[in-house]
C-alpha cells in the first residue's frame, strides 16, 4: 500500500474517532451551554477563512484583484436577502466583467 493511501486511511480512521467520542464521553448529556455555542460557531468562521483564503490567496502570496469585487457584490446581496442563485450570478458576473476590464 503506497504512503498516500496509508495517509488517507489514518485520516480516515482519526475523523470516525473524533466524530465517534462525542457521544462515547458525554454518554447522553446535553453539552455544555457554552461548549455548544462553540461548536455553533465553528462552521460559520470556517467557511468565512475559506471564503477569505480563497479570495485573497495566490499560492504563497496576498494578492487583490477581480475575486474581491466578486465576493464584495455577493456580501452585499447576501446582506439584502436576494436568493442564493442571483447570488452566484451577481458574484461571478462582477468578477467576469472587472477580469475584462482589467
Amino acid at each position: 500500500m503506497s504512503p498516500v493511501w496509508l495517509v488517507v486511511l489514518a485520516v480516515g480512521l482519526a475523523t470516525v474517532a473524533i466524530k465517534a467520542a462525542g457521544p462515547v464521553l458525554l454518554g447522553g448529556r446535553a453539552l455544555p451551554p457554552r461548549a455548544a455555542g462553540v461548536i455553533a460557531l465553528l462552521a460559520p468562521a470556517l467557511l468565512a477563512a475559506l471564503v477569505a483564503i480563497n479570495t485573497f490567496a495566490d499560492g504563497r502570496a496576498l494578492t487583490v484583484d477581480a475575486r474581491l469585487a466578486g465576493v464584495a457584490v455577493a456580501g452585499v446581496a447576501i446582506w439584502r436577502r436576494a436568493p442564493l442563485l442571483l447570488v452566484v450570478v451577481l458574484a461571478a458576473a462582477v468578477t467576469a466583467l472587472v477580469r475584462a476590464a482589467g
